[in-house]
């Protein structure tokens, strides 16, 4: 009997280990960049609101995110100079390079498939939004009633920053900062602790056998 009960707690432990692990819920969403140098920046505001200036680069980027701390990043290393190469400069008129990232196949909904990624240079006026610029170069655009953008150039047909579950996958993801206070690759604490319980009663099973056995003689 005490064996039995030792199996199925270590079972459980090993469950609730793996399970946590597994899943977590995310949103599959549009999320927006700034290029700052060489690196991508999680913008602060929606594209609606942002003004960006002559010889800016905006990203977006189709993911299934559980927010933008681990939100993915658009692919690529095209600059402003490649991308709006074959786009002068004109009076009254600034340029905005685009980087347009479909996501991969395991972040599109059920049914579709996303198109490659892109660039493209707007040239707008000069108070236009990265909105305008982006409805200049990728329409159609769609928008949820709480102007939340939710498609590009008519990706995804359909839904809007719905929730989702997702299996981690870090390819998919933008890498998390890394935390040197972390055992990176090891069991969590509660998974060691509840192995060490379980330890303590197979211990304890086994020597209460060899009493029983010792009675018995």
């Amino acid at each position: 009997m005490t064996r039995r009960v030792v199996l199925f707690l270590l079972a459980a432990f090993l469950l609730i280990g793996t399970a946590g692990q597994a899943q977590a819920a995310g949103y599959r969403y549009w999320s927006y960049w700034d290029r700052d140098g060489g690196a991508w920046v999680y913008a602060t505001q929606g594209p609606s609101l942002v003004r960006p200036s002559d010889g800016d680069v905006q990203g977006f980027r189709f993911a299934v995110s559980e927010d933008s701390g681990d939100a993915a990043r658009p692919r690529g290393t095209a600059d402003f100079a490649s991308i709006c190469a074959k786009t002068p400069a004109e009076d009254g008129s600034k340029r905005v390079a685009l980087v347009l990232d479909f996501g991969t196949a395991s972040d599109a909904p059920s049914g579709e498939t996303p198109p490659a990624p892109r660039t493209a240079c707007a040239q707008v006026s000069p108070d236009a939004t990265t909105a305008d610029a982006l409805a200049a170069v990728a329409g159609p655009l769609r928008y949820d009633t709480n102007a939340l953008l939710c498609a590009i150039a008519g990706y995804p047909k359909s839904g809007c920053g719905e929730q989702v579950s997702q299996k981690q996958d870090p390819r998919t993801t933008a890498a998390p900062e890394k935390d040197e206070s972390a055992d990176e690759g090891g069991p969590s604490v509660g998974l060691v602790a509840g192995i060490a319980v379980i330890a303590a009663l197979a211990a304890a099973g086994a020597w209460q056998a060899r009493r029983r056995r010792n009675a018995t003689r």
